[in-house]
């Protein structure tokens, strides 16, 4: 016979009352103002690009008679011809319709213009000067039209550096422009050579960038170059703008004129992967250079930035940001000569921090160019 289970001890009165006494726990419902918020949509990023070509149809049709005229084949007027047929030609000269358009599907807030290479360096002193002035006043009124959309490289042509000087001071303090754009040599002659150097003390004085953009080997470098067609952005024009760079570091310029800034697209045109030997070299084989005060890296980490332009590739860009830091490296597109789509994924989609993609997207761009801030 199974065993009774043991009865419960009855509950005296007063475990009763002190139980029916206690106030019984209520689910808890949290303030309004306790509950986490929900996060803020993610401030669209804003971009500056900052190497974008334009032209002005006396540019173009300038060129064009010396191209037709030439009876040799010359890199800078093959790319002439390119200039003159759509689709370059109709976004070269558009400033009010398709750039716009482009740029707001792209997520493109400015565009800093320049006058497409090789700007006005292949005319004649008294033609150069004129159409530099024509342009940068041209460029000024697209500004006026766009102000939020567009900041300015002014054009200078070198070939006569007393009116390039001139046209700097003009194009800066009258026009407003934001620098100076120069596409590389000047008849076969880089700005090292001290004849011009008057140009670049007079973007030094004003606080203002050089930028230096490519164009095909000089005559003196070319030769080697024609065979497969190398002399053109394929490999001849990163070459060249990279020789000019250094020629400006080993000059001593940078020592007469420290805060000179130069400006250099496509990853700094090579120079950044030469540190190394660079210093190694030059601290051990002096040859018969000018003597400079510092390494020649540390000349290109102080005096110059880069721009990303046409090198739409995340190892290239982390490396320049190990080597040089963030705050010297700046947007760029080339537009019309490459693609606004690409250029912009390549940057939003970078494996960088988010503050450093801030900075090359436009913060440095609103500091070393002063163009306006967004914000």
């Amino acid at each position: 016979m199974a065993a009774k289970k043991k009865a419960k001890p009855a509950r005296s009165s007063r475990a009763r009352a002190k139980a029916a006494a206690k106030p019984r726990r209520t689910p808890r419902i949290r303030a309004a103002a306790e509950r986490p918020k929900p996060k803020a949509p993610a401030k669209p990023l804003r971009i500056i690009a900052t190497e974008e070509a334009w032209a002005i149809p006396e540019q173009l049709a300038g060129m064009k008679e010396i191209a037709d005229a030439a009876t040799e084949y010359d890199p800078d007027l093959f790319l002439v011809g390119l200039q003159n047929t759509d689709p370059l030609r109709r976004r070269l000269l558009d400033l009010d319709g398709e750039r716009l358009e482009i740029m707001d599907r792209g997520g493109v807030a400015v565009h800093l213009l320049s006058l497409t290479s090789t700007g006005t360096q292949t005319f004649d002193p008294d033609r150069g000067a004129a159409l530099s002035s024509l342009a940068n006043d041209r460029m000024a009124d697209a500004i006026r039209r766009h102000p939020t959309r567009y900041a300015g490289l002014a054009t200078i042509a070198p070939q006569d550096p007393v009116r390039a000087v001139k046209e700097i001071d003009r194009a800066i303090t009258k026009l407003k422009l934001n620098g100076v754009m120069i596409n590389s040599h000047t008849n076969g002659e880089y700005l090292d050579e001290v004849k011009y150097w008057p140009i670049l003390e007079a973007a030094a004085a004003l606080k203002v960038p050089v930028y230096i953009h490519p164009r095909a080997p000089s005559p003196a470098m070319a030769k080697p170059y024609r065979k497969y067609h190398l002399e053109h952005a394929i490999w001849g024009y990163q070459v060249e703008t990279g020789l000019h760079g250094v020629k400006l570091i080993m000059s001593g310029v940078f020592d007469q004129f420290p805060d000179l800034k130069v400006v250099l697209g496509h990853m700094g045109e090579g120079i950044p992967y030469w540190f190394y030997r660079m210093d190694w070299m030059h601290q051990r084989f002096n040859m018969e250079r000018p003597r400079i005060k510092m390494k020649p890296s540390d000349y290109f980490k102080r005096n110059f930035c880069i721009t990303t332009s046409g090198v739409n590739w995340h190892p290239a860009l982390r490396f320049c940001i190990e080597v040089l830091g963030a705050d010297n490296i700046m947007f760029a597109v080339d537009y019309p000569y490459q693609e606004t789509m690409e250029a912009v994924r390549f940057m939003r989609e970078a494996p960088i921090s988010e503050t450093d993609r801030a900075k090359i997207a436009y913060l440095n761009a609103e500091r070393v160019f002063r163009i306006p801030s967004g914000a």
